[in-house]
């Protein structure tokens, strides 16, 4: 009996261990309160910097992006914003984005991974109607020397 209880016990051991090691536990998105919102707060004024521009300061939004991303979110941007750099000007394009709503969903202590909703308003020319639309990005962030990057960027 002492046998069994043991290796009962040791077995219960061995399996509570390897539940607290798994990726779940590790991930403090739920728990860790102020950390969920530093990366919310990191990543939405990030996300509303280089998802605005108007036409004739394109370089001011280039600027941030050089400043804010890292990694792939720093390349595809690049690509990206090359188009708008030069369709913008001859359309007259001011676009305006603002972070509607965030979930992070997966934090630990130097990463993350967030879905993240943009409203966004557009103006062309001398029309005084924007155009609106709604954006859903999935977003990497890394933290590094203390502060949260955008490291990848993911149009959902």
């Amino acid at each position: 009996m002492t046998v069994l209880l043991t290796a009962v016990g040791v077995w219960c051991t061995v399996e509570a261990r390897s539940t607290t090691a798994s990726t779940a536990s590790s991930n403090h998105a739920l728990t860790d309160q102020p950390g969920t919102a530093a990366v919310t707060s990191a990543v939405s004024l990030t996300l509303n910097k280089i998802f605005s521009y108007t036409y004739d300061k394109t370089g001011v939004t280039e600027n941030a992006a050089a400043t804010l991303l890292r990694g792939r979110a720093r390349d595809s941007y690049a690509k990206l914003f090359a188009q708008v750099r030069t369709m913008a000007p001859n359309q007259q394009l001011s676009l305006t984005s603002r972070v509607s709503a965030t979930s992070v969903q997966q934090l630990t202590e130097d990463h993350a991974q967030l879905l993240v909703f943009l409203d966004q308003s557009a103006v062309r020319g001398n029309s005084a109607t924007p155009e609106t639309a709604a954006a859903q990005l999935a977003v990497t962030a890394e933290r590094m020397d203390g502060n949260w990057f955008v490291t990848d960027l993911v149009p959902r």
